[in-house]
């Protein structure tokens, strides 16, 4: 949840850089000279700047505000906006050519729904002694991949094997 700007009698600073309903700098002001003036206007005066010294703070209509601003972030997608999963195909070692296929056809299946693919080669006991042998098998599975996709990880060596992170 974002931190709602202090409006009106909640700004509490003796001085304010104001910005007017405009985009007109104003420059520095009494707060109660920008409150008086926003009051005579029929408009808030919002801080929009805390962080600076002084603080800036616009006359404004805050409530179309709130509402221009929750308007923009339904139209962004804040709820219907689809996240991103990471996907994991596990291949062993000695998985055989039938099986990388469907692998390969699975990775693909999720690489056009939009997911990071995870792909991991597992060694196991002696297997960790052909770790090159592995590697290798990684990249001819990658080649057997027909959809484009992009690396987002390099083929790195991890604890059970070899690991790669791509993504459409």
């Amino acid at each position: 949840m974002q931190k709602q700007p202090r409006i009106n009698n909640q700004i509490r600073v003796p001085e304010l850089k104001v910005i007017d309903e405009n985009g007109v700098q104003l420059g520095v002001l009494k707060t109660f000279d920008a409150l008086k003036m926003a009051r005579e206007r029929g408009l808030d005066l919002a801080e929009v700047g805390p962080n600076v010294q002084p603080p800036i703070a616009k006359i404004m209509d805050y409530g179309k505000y709130v509402y221009r601003k929750e308007r923009q972030e339904k139209k962004s997608g804040g709820a219907k906006r689809k996240e991103q999963e990471r996907k994991t195909v596990r291949v062993g070692f000695k998985t055989g050519a039938h099986d990388l296929d469907f692998k390969a056809r699975q990775v693909e299946k999720f690489l056009k729904e939009g997911h990071v693919v995870k792909m991991e080669l597992t060694l196991r006991g002696r297997e960790k002694s052909l770790a090159q042998m592995g590697k290798e098998k990684l990249e001819k599975f990658l080649k057997l991949l027909t959809e484009e996709f992009a690396v987002q990880d390099d083929i790195k060596r991890s604890p059970f094997g070899w690991v790669i992170t791509i993504k459409k």
